[in-house]
């Protein structure tokens, strides 16, 4: 049984997404987390000691939270009458990340759902804050929907990668169990700088050729591209349904001087992206033991 939370805010956006998330997953038992979550606009520390009025605040937010979110799961079940599917109400007094944050390990969450705006020009900056945040400080994967994105069942997933992942990522089988149960064909792209891979990075491709011996995959190679444009040339030339990326954590000096890739992409694509956390790698010794005793957590 898939968990799956879906964060609204009640928005055609937000909508949107949940939409997405509903036929994605239409052929498994599922369980849907709807969560809002709501703040007086004024809300800090400080006004809720000097205005303890702010309380009867809280009580008004969450019978309009509670009446809107069983809005929402009636028009689900009005349009999808999936027996398949279930749903779990949440409606909480608290900042999104947070209450996302705490539902995510309450309920053991297997993957986040939401929307994004997207945007162009001097405008990215603003945009796109909940998501990016989501990705950054959740341990869960995410996918980010874009607004007006209509259902695409993920037949061809573009995964652009320096090679440079662990093994024993146990979110791969996310990846691998779309793959499955889409019968989609698995696009891993590779931007070339003129430096060949070492024995690492060759390594890690192999096991990817291996882990996904049963499923439809190709690998490519973006010569003298960086991750962005590659990824903007490919999706030119195939059609391309899902994008995937594995979300490394950079540091401190490299959040100042230059903006990560997966930030640049998620404000850039024009199709649904799923994000998935990094782990830390593991020796080359234990590539073939990860293989044999892989555990497909996403196949029950």
């Amino acid at each position: 049984m898939k968990r799956i939370l879906l964060p609204t805010d009640f928005s055609d956006n937000a909508w949107n997404a949940i939409r997405y998330a509903i036929q994605f997953f239409k052929d498994e038992e599922t369980t849907f987390y709807l969560l809002n979550t709501f703040t007086p606009v004024s809300y800090h520390a400080g006004y809720l000691i000097e205005n303890p009025t702010l309380y009867g605040m809280e009580d008004v937010g969450m019978i309009n939270s509670k009446r809107e979110i069983e809005r929402i799961e009636e028009k689900i079940k009005s349009e999808f009458k999936n027996a398949k599917h279930s749903f779990v109400r949440i409606s909480a007094f608290n900042t999104l990340i947070g209450e996302i944050k705490e539902a995510t390990e309450k309920y053991n969450i297997d993957l986040i759902v939401m929307g994004t705006k997207g945007a162009t020009g001097a405008k990215e900056i603003f945009i796109g804050t909940h998501t990016m945040y989501t990705i950054k400080k959740v341990k869960c994967p995410v996918i980010a929907v874009p607004s007006g994105f209509e259902y695409e069942e993920p037949k061809d997933i573009l995964f652009p990668t320096d090679y440079n992942l662990s093994v024993n990522n146990k979110y791969l089988s996310l990846v691998k169990n779309i793959c499955d149960k889409h019968v989609s064909r698995l696009n891993i792209l590779n931007a070339y700088y003129g430096v060949p891979l070492d024995d690492e990075q060759e390594e890690v491709k192999d096991f990817l050729d291996e882990y996904f011996k049963n499923n439809a995959h190709i690998f490519h190679i973006a010569d003298g591209m960086d991750v962005l444009e590659a990824v903007e040339d490919f999706q030119k030339k195939h059609k391309i349904n899902l994008l995937v990326m594995i979300h490394n954590k950079h540091s401190f000096f490299e959040n100042l001087l230059f903006t990560p890739v997966i930030n640049q992409i998620a404000y850039h694509t024009n199709i649904p992206f799923l994000v998935i956390p990094s782990e830390d790698r593991i020796g080359k010794s234990n590539v073939q033991k990860t293989l044999k005793n892989e555990e497909d957590t996403y196949s029950n």
